[in-house]
């Protein structure tokens, strides 16, 4: 016999090959070792749900070392063998059903039993699953008890072929796989090996690429080579966004805000702060930290800012006065308006502000005749957070006897970006990011943000922007349930999929938030939709509501 390989690979069967291996695997295990189905000629069992299963198999070159079925439609095979099957079962679970569980001989006394098991937890928390549930031979119970799964209800099959119904959580394997000294480097690998789903608006999935250009060797933020990194980041994110000049701070979008409060502070005339969300009303407050003088126009939290609601209110502003606001709103998913803000204070003579920090890197942005903007390094650029970006349209100057100079923009624009010391290591990534940034990474967003609402509306979630004014990059969803935001971020953290839903307004007003800055794939977006489905026990966002 053909000596065993030590190079096994566990997939899911997709070829016509490994889908013959399967069948014929099948009849010699179910046929000719156990009686469970009658002999053929031609020595091969297509089972009777082939068209429902999903097949993880073990592969050693071109033999089959063992197999199972996963099949995930009710009724299950045990739903006809166990009256009432749902009362064994565990409650409040999503369960999947495992058949067809085979091991080729001469590999009994290897790791592919165990390992195919690694295989359905890989697979059952990818895709939502938390039960698995399997009649198992009664000559194995052993095995499969130390594995972790709990026998329920009576024997099923035949005198010649009994099998003992048994579901196990992916708690127990995993106690199990960790507290036994021979399966623990396995569970310990298969730990290691798992990929969070990452939905959250910060910090965002990182490229790597961008992780790379992070663990370079680090440099002096005097040395020549930093100082030209910087200028080309700062030409760079003024090609991206039209905006005249671009200064790089050490900190973070707040940071960023605090200084264009400052420079308004200069000004010394009346200005105006918007606000529909969260995001714009800290503008507000820091505006009042800063001791301006302003007039607010407070919507409510995701209703859309409108041009009449703009004109009416700027209106009243002296000409050289400002407009504050947010650009994408990140708490609702609003996208306001920068055309109509634009041309508004161009015809009052006014000086228009944005925070952009949601914005950039995430959709096409201009910032041509913008008199301040913000952004940071984190969000849809894709790096890591601690940069902060104020675009202006004007020079500043120093203002050493008016400002502290951390937030003198002016300071900043008189060193070229590099008056106090920089992170050369976070402006390697930032470069690096940008870099990535492009148009065809901004329209995958769009697409996939307009397809993921589409979904998300289809299933009965209700989403807070209107979709004419909604924004492609963030998804914020009401709940109606009290505490049901939060119960739903908790259940998806469990399964790998981070979504916001831990900030106090978010809290507050019962949100979870989907957000695709980091240039999340359809098909996690996908896993996310499907994984919503389950939780929500197929019935769309109502269970959630009504639970």
């Amino acid at each position: 016999m053909t000596p065993l390989s030590t190079n096994v690979v566990y997939k899911i069967a997709s070829e016509d090959w490994e889908i013959e291996l399967v069948h014929r695997l099948n009849y010699q295990t179910f046929v000719e070792e156990i009686p469970q189905h009658a002999p053929n000629l031609e020595g091969r069992l297509v089972d009777r749900f082939h068209a429902e299963n999903t097949y993880l198999i073990a592969l050693d070159g071109e033999r089959l070392a063992g197999m199972l079925a996963l099949r995930r439609n009710r009724p299950f095979s045990l739903d006809s063998k166990v009256p009432e099957l749902d009362r064994y079962l565990p409650p409040d679970r999503t369960p999947i059903e495992v058949r067809l569980l085979a091991v080729a001989p001469e590999y009994r006394k290897s790791h592919v039993f165990t390992e195919l098991f690694e295989q359905v937890v890989r697979y059952c928390i990818s895709e939502g699953f938390d039960l698995a549930i399997i009649s198992g031979t009664t000559r194995q119970l052993r095995l499969y008890r130390h594995i972790g799964f709990v026998p329920f209800g009576p024997v099923v099959g035949t005198p010649d072929a009994p099998y003992q119904p048994m579901y196990l959580t992916l708690e127990a394997f995993g106690k199990t796989m960790k507290k036994s000294p021979v399966l623990g480097p396995a569970i310990e690998a298969f730990d290691a090996r798992q990929e969070v789903q990452n939905f959250l608006p910060g910090p965002v999935s990182i490229a790597p690429d961008v992780k790379a250009a992070m663990a370079s060797q680090a440099d002096s933020h005097r040395c020549q080579e930093f100082l030209t990194r910087i200028a080309c980041i700062r030409r760079n994110l003024c090609l991206m966004t039209k905006a005249r000049d671009v200064q790089v701070l050490v900190g973070s979008g707040s940071l960023a805000n605090a200084v264009v409060a400052a420079q308004l502070g200069l000004m010394e005339t009346t200005g105006l702060v918007i606000s529909n969300g969260e995001f714009g009303e800290r503008l507000a407050n820091e505006a009042r930290r800063a001791r301006l003088r302003f007039d607010w126009l407070r919507l409510s939290w995701g209703e859309p800012i409108l041009p009449s609601q703009i004109e009416n209110a700027a209106s009243r502003l002296p000409r050289g006065g400002w407009i504050w606001c947010v650009h994408h709103e990140t708490s609702t998913g609003i996208l306001n308006p920068l055309p109509g803000l634009k041309a508004i204070c161009d015809r009052l003579g006014l000086h228009l502000c944005l925070d952009c920090i949601s914005s950039i890197g995430a959709l096409p942005l201009d910032l041509s005749g913008v008199h301040l903007a913000t952004a940071t390094s984190g969000k849809g650029l894709g790096s890591y957070p601690g940069l902060a970006m104020v675009f202006h349209d004007y020079r500043p100057t120093p203002e050493p006897q008016r400002l502290p100079s951390y937030i003198d923009l002016g300071e900043w624009a008189s060193h070229d970006s590099v008056p106090f010391t920089h992170s050369s290591n976070l402006v390697t990534a930032l470069e690096k990011a940008i870099e990535l940034a492009t148009p065809e990474r901004q329209a995958r967003i769009h697409a996939n943000g307009q397809w993921l609402r589409q979904s998300l509306r289809t299933m009965g979630f209700d989403l807070v922007a209107p979709e004419e004014h909604a924004c492609a990059a963030i998804v914020s969803l009401r709940l109606d349930s009290p505490g049901a935001a939060v119960s739903l971020g908790e259940e998806l953290k469990a399964r790998g999929f981070w979504l916001s839903y831990a900030s106090a307004y978010l809290r507050e007003h019962n949100w979870i938030q989907v957000a695709l800055l980091g240039d999340p794939s359809r098909e996690s977006l996908k896993k996310l939709v499907h994984v919503l489905a389950l939780v929500c026990g197929g019935r769309g966002a109502d269970a959630l509501r009504n639970s």
